[in-house]
């Protein structure tokens, strides 16, 4: 276990209660996801040796930290979007401090944007937790970016869940995707892509 890594999560941890407590402005509050959560995410990208991630909403860059952790161990990285430059700002400094840098690569941008522009099945472990009103917009480009097999996660599912239900609906009624809500944290909602889509040739057994 990396001391320096442990300690600088539990100091964003204090820092976000403390923060998400004083601020009325929403926008300023770091709405980090729960340590059980993250530590659960850390496990599926392990379990499922993802090395391609994309996370969606960075905010001061908690939760970027677990998964490039868990990432790395498999020589992986994360890709994480974020719009607010405030957050971008206070992430690149986490991520400076950090010792894990190198595995982190951040984009400034609207996350919309950034999706339509990455190529077919660029990740295989995808993390959403921002604007959950856009994301029913977002899915045609997060599904096609995901990879045969890659695992989405979205975040809020049982604490927003009215938020929520309009995107899960939408993936839970999409043949190449199975799916699930598990309680922990905030409530992670989990799709897993077919490996073998209709609209992709599957692949062929070598002779």
């Amino acid at each position: 276990m990396d001391q320096k890594l442990e300690g600088l999560k539990a100091e964003m941890e204090r820092f976000g209660r403390e923060n998400d407590a004083a601020r009325d402005e929403v926008s300023r509050r770091m709405r980090n996801i729960t340590r059980e959560s993250a530590e659960f995410l850390a496990v599926l990208v392990r379990a499922v040796a993802a090395s391609r991630i994309l996370e969606i909403g960075t905010s001061n860059g908690y939760s970027t930290l677990w998964l490039a952790e868990a990432a790395l161990a498999d020589g992986g990285t994360v890709t994480t979007v974020e719009l607010s430059g405030f957050k971008v700002r206070l992430a690149a400094e986490t991520f400076a401090r950090s010792g894990i840098g190198r595995g982190i690569i951040q984009l400034h941008e609207e996350a919309g944007a950034a999706l339509a522009r990455f190529a077919d099945h660029s990740y295989d472990f995808i993390f959403l937790d921002t604007n959950r009103s856009a994301y029913p917009a977002w899915w045609p480009d997060v599904r096609r970016v995901l990879q045969p097999g890659g695992l989405l996660v979205a975040d809020n599912a049982t604490s927003h869940a009215d938020e929520m239900a309009d995107f899960i609906k939408l993936v839970k009624h999409d043949p190449l995707f199975s799916t699930c809500i598990v309680p922990v944290g905030k409530g992670e909602f989990m799709a897993v892509k077919s490996r073998e889509s209709p609209l992709e040739p599957p692949v062929q057994p070598q002779q």
